[in-house]
């Protein structure tokens, strides 16, 4: 069977014609956050600080039992048998859901997204209260957004039955209808990214582009001692640094005038005249959390209005944020006014009073941030060209760690705009970030920076061999960690303009001196030979361009293929394999490839990857 012939459009709209009139059933509460907050504080746990916790059997979204349904625009690109499966079997399940929704017990809360005057969802939550454990999940939920006004913005519905057989756990997604439902699983981040989910694509169709990316407003003092404020957009892959980079203060002069204000730590709006929309109240976030690495965080989980997930509370109330033994994922919602910093003894705020960023004419800057985690090879700070940049957003990269998945400890893992939540073409979504940024960079030459940072470190060595014919991976050499403190100082100089940047091997400026202070120790030349280093980067392109050709076959504007196919020359292996030498660069091109090693004394050699 074609995978078109799976998709049933009228039985979409038919479930989305009956829902309006099940909604509206007796055994479906119309409530509010007032209703429902001592009903979930009944069924958790309180905690030392007074604030409150539960678990959930489902500790994650169930991406892979996500499927999207409507008209081609909208389908996933490649989806698995288990997806296929489950689109073919939706109309039954959607019968299914209308037949729930008639005759179990459910509760309905109508919160808002976004506060601005033009683009406000509106968004239902439904949800069964078969269960008393589920009332978190709305309390929860309806923490992160705003209470409904009367500002415009579309009507979004989400159904959500945890009760649903595990044998039929998944997450039906109908974007064309406003609609998303969760099944068999409780976990709260389904609804939460099933609105924003759905409010991203709503976005994009009205011109708008929804981002997988914090915001924050960045006041500096700059070299020449003026005050200069930035609007900062940062994109990272969860469990890359996206939420505690939102929130870090930077080391900043806050007696100068300097201070980070955070306005978003996951999802914004970006229109065209550089400005972005917000998205949520408050923040739900990952609670691996250190007072001393992440201090506003930190001060805002241990205040009483923090809602805990799956985190560890011992038997006193006392909260662990590091003991990771129940799940990997602990969550929590943290009120976005209570994140604060002790500066001088005194308790600052550090929230910003909008959620939104300003037009970019209202700024001195802004900055597009890309954060990474790989260990080998890649400098803690690249500045790049508005071109380069669309290259970040539409590889996504970071790598999988050892520590957490050995078997693909090292490979490189991509993610267009490092945004899981695309609905339809991923390459569409590179065409629309390509013209607006490469517009604003047109517009304002000297008002838009690049940049891609790397929060993982350098040195790693992992070989791989054949044991019980299988591969098995070993770690020959841990990765040095790049400090935070450098990684502080790294991104307060490229706000002050105080750091020093020289071409790279991986065809992009590299960081040497941050903020005055050389980063020889960090010469990749000291972690490894020449040759493992070429290896690193055959590995490095290999990969990009297979990814590429991937998205390029989704309908990628040719300005962006011809812009990574000038990127893979940085690949001098494959040059020498294939017996050629690549044309000299124009000078617009030199940027991407252009670098020579400097020569120093031969050190140890390490084993080359195999």
């Amino acid at each position: 069977m074609n995978n078109s012939d799976l998709f049933n459009i009228e039985a979409y709209k038919k479930f989305a014609e009956d829902l309006k009139r099940v909604l509206e059933g007796p055994n479906i509460k119309k409530v509010d956050l007032n209703w429902l907050e001592p009903r979930a504080k009944d069924a958790g746990i309180r905690t030392k600080y007074g604030s409150y916790g539960w678990r959930a059997a489902i500790s994650s979204r169930i991406a892979p039992k996500t499927v999207y349904l409507g008209s081609p625009e909208i389908r996933l690109p490649n989806p698995t048998s288990l997806q296929n499966t489950l689109i073919q079997n939706a109309p039954e399940e959607l019968d299914k859901v209308l037949h729930l929704l008639r005759t179990l017990p459910f509760y309905a809360i109508k919160r808002q997204m976004g506060n601005n005057d033009i683009f406000n969802p509106h968004c239902t939550l439904v949800v069964s209260e078969a269960d008393v454990v589920n009332y978190r999940i709305g309390y929860m939920w309806g923490t992160t957004m705003f209470k409904e006004s009367k500002r415009p913005g579309p009507e979004f519905t989400m159904i959500h039955i945890p009760e649903e057989h595990p044998i039929r756990q998944q997450v039906l997604v109908l974007p064309e209808q406003n609609i998303n439902i969760a099944l068999g699983t409780d976990y709260m981040g389904e609804d939460k990214k099933g609105f924003l989910r759905q409010a991203m694509w709503t976005a994009d169709n009205m011109g708008m582009m929804g981002l997988h990316s914090g915001t924050k407003i960045v006041t500096v003092r700059d070299k020449n001692n003026k005050l200069k404020t930035y609007g900062v957009f940062l994109f990272g892959l969860t469990a890359t640094g996206k939420s505690t980079w939102s929130c870090h203060q930077l080391g900043l002069d806050h007696s100068k005038g300097e201070k980070t204000l955070v306005t978003q730590d996951d999802i914004c709006f970006l229109r065209k005249d550089g400005s972005a929309l917000g998205s949520e109240n408050n923040f739900f976030v990952k609670t691996d959390v250190e007072q001393k690495f992440q201090e506003a965080m930190y001060n805002a989980l241990v205040d009483k209005t923090a809602l805990f997930e799956n985190v560890m509370i011992k038997s006193n109330g006392e909260l662990d944020f590091l003991d990771e033994s129940l799940t990997a994922n602990g969550r929590a919602v943290l009120q976005r006014k209570k994140l604060r910093v002790k500066i001088k003894s005194r308790m600052i705020d550090i929230f910003s009073k909008s959620i939104n960023l300003p037009p970019l004419e209202e700024v001195d800057g802004i900055i597009f941030a890309f954060i990474t985690r790989r260990n080998t090879i890649m400098s803690f700070a690249q500045e790049l060209k508005p071109e380069q940049a669309v290259l970040a957003y539409l590889w996504g990269e970071s790598t999988h760690s050892f520590a957490s998945q050995p078997a693909k400890a090292g490979e490189s893992v991509r993610i267009v705009g490092t945004d899981p939540f695309i609905v339809g073409s991923r390459a569409k979504k590179v065409n629309r970030f390509y013209e607006i940024i490469m517009t604003l960079a047109a517009n304002y030459p000297d008002k838009v920076k690049f940049m891609q940072y790397n929060t993982g470190g350098m040195g790693e060595i992992i070989e791989t061999h054949e044991e019980d014919g299988q591969k098995k991976k070993q770690l020959i050499r841990k990765v040095k960690r790049v400090p935070i403190d450098l990684m502080a100082r790294i991104q307060r100089g490229d706000l002050r303009g105080t750091n020093d940047y020289e071409m790279g091997p991986l065809g992009v400026k590299r960081i040497v001196t941050a903020e005055g202070k050389p980063l020889e120790e960090w010469d990749i030349n000291k972690f490894y030979s020449e040759e493992q280093i070429q290896q690193y980067i055959h590995d490095l392109v290999e990969g990009r361009r297979q990814f590429t050709e991937e998205i390029a076959a989704e309908g990628l504007r040719d300005e962006v293929i011809s812009s990574a196919e000038r990127s893979f020359r940085i690949d001098k292996t494959a040059s020498k394999s294939k017996g050629a030498v690549p044309e000299a660069p124009q000078e617009e091109e030199k940027a991407f490839y252009v670098w020579e090693p400097k020569r120093r004394p031969r050190r140890p050699h390490f084993p080359t990857r195999k």
